[in-house]
């Protein structure tokens, strides 16, 4: 499975950008940029759930959902979606796309624009993840991803 995270700014609302990429052949989980740490965040994110559905440890059906739980670090699902899901479009939306080899953004008049993803101190405080002196946020978003796997148990 090919993973990309990109950040996108445009027009295009929230379901005409799945659709687009579901037409292209792949899935998308579009998130809030408030609310990511950087592009390792997602991908880290990805890889949990990947490793979830593997392990049989998924709380989800879907490997996009499952990738939100991991994104969000949270155990409930609901709680997961309305935390991360995008809440302001004029400030774009990070996405994680599957199985998309090129996200051909012109199509649907968005542009491409991954500064929107990163990483900040209040970011990481937005999420949830503990941020202590020594420590880049970066990291403590990473440890707060890895976390979710505890709290599944």
């Amino acid at each position: 499975m090919k993973v990309q995270v990109i950040g996108i700014r445009g027009a295009a609302g929230f379901d005409e950008v799945v659709r687009h990429f579901t037409e292209l052949g792949g899935d998308a989980v579009l998130l809030d940029p408030r609310m990511v740490c950087g592009r390792d965040h997602l991908l880290s994110a990805a890889l949990h759930a990947e490793r979830a559905f593997k392990n049989g440890t998924n709380r989800s059906k879907t490997l996009l959902t499952e990738t939100i739980l991991y994104a969000a670090g949270e155990r409930q699902i609901g709680r997961a979606m309305e935390k991360m899901r995008p809440k302001d479009q004029k400030e774009g939306m990070a996405a994680v796309l599957f199985d998309v080899d090129d996200p051909k953004l012109d199509l649907i008049g968005m542009t491409r624009c991954d500064e929107i993803m990163d990483a900040s101190p209040e970011k990481a405080k937005n999420l949830g993840a503990d941020v202590f002196e020594g420590t880049s946020c970066e990291d403590a978003v990473l440890e707060h991803v890895a976390m979710a796997d505890l709290l599944k148990q």
